[in-house]
């Protein structure tokens, strides 16, 4: 699913306008975290200036990706240093009237209406996402899957039709086809004995799924020829394709409506303004990225 807006963690800053920054950033987004004192302790302090549980937490969210390798104390360690360094280098940047260039400015205006823009579309998001909504999503998607025939079977794929005629004469005087797999097919699935799992007939190519769709359960194809070489097919079961549970597909249809109820919002909210393009042409305003629905063909159960 794709939303026009990027992500808002960011890494690591250097220079001291971004450190000042950051500051700001942390004691806006620090004012809406109330905490109790016992619940959120004094970590250390910087020429007095405090640095609680809550401000590491907050560091911890913002640095991410930076992170993401070291172990919990390290990262409790390295992010308290990281804090200690921005109290001293901003009080620095005050002291050097930082926060009175232009550049800064600017950079506190954006991120202010960043931190705006991300919060109001947290909240219309969140409201969005009632088990209704959901559930209409879901009822939809399952809805375009249901009915349609799968076919759960095996293969052997081999590289010439004289060693899948040899494997099919193997297979008539009674070898385990699964057996055959693990020992004789090149593709992937050979350890799993060639199982495919369950399958509808776009998933796999044309002269594949023309003889596993017209096979019984149980029989066993002749030599069939594709690109990818030469396979001996066994279909073990064919049913009429299932929607999987809702539970099992809750999180990918929240983010969509989550995404979807944003973009719509951020649309409306397009419709009224007046905006003016200086760089180019009058021309009507792009709209908004849709979320994307959810897909149909990323809905089917698990491989049994």
């Amino acid at each position: 699913m794709t939303f026009p807006f990027p992500e808002t963690k960011t890494g690591l800053r250097f220079g001291l306008a971004s450190l000042a920054l950051t500051t700001c950033l942390a004691a806006v987004l620090a004012a809406g975290l109330p905490a109790r004192a016992q619940d959120n302790p004094v970590l250390a302090k910087v020429n007095g200036v405090e640095i609680r549980q809550s401000d590491v937490a907050l560091a911890e969210e913002e640095l991410g990706p930076s992170l993401a390798q070291m172990d919990p104390a390290t990262k409790k360690d390295n992010v308290l240093a990281f804090l200690i360094d921005l109290k001293i280098v901003a009080k620095a940047a005050e002291d050097k009237k930082v926060e009175n260039s232009e550049d800064f400015k600017r950079r506190i205006a954006f991120a202010r209406n960043r931190l705006l823009m991300d919060s109001l579309l947290a909240t219309e998001g969140k409201a969005a996402t009632t088990d209704e909504a959901m559930k209409k999503v879901y009822e939809e998607a399952s809805k375009q899957i249901t009915g349609e025939a799968e076919v759960h079977a095996r293969h052997i794929l081999v590289e010439t039709e004289d060693e899948a005629k040899a494997i099919a004469e193997e297979l008539k005087k009674g070898a385990d086809f699964a057996d055959l797999a693990k020992k004789k097919s090149k593709d992937p699935g050979a350890s799993d004995g060639g199982d495919l799992g369950f399958f509808t007939k776009e998933q796999m190519v044309p002269e594949f799924s023309a003889v596993a769709f017209v096979l019984e359960p149980g029989k066993i194809s002749d030599p069939v020829k594709s690109q990818f070489g030469w396979h001996i097919i066994k279909v073990e079961e064919k049913r009429n394709r299932k929607a999987p549970d809702f539970e099992q597909v809750k999180p990918q249809i929240e983010t969509y409506v989550t995404r979807k109820a944003q973009a719509d919002y951020v649309a409306k909210l397009r419709e009224a303004a007046k905006v003016e393009r200086m760089d180019k042409t009058a021309e009507p305003a792009a709209k908004p990225a849709e979320a994307a629905k959810p897909d149909a063909s990323k809905m089917a159960p698990a491989k049994k």
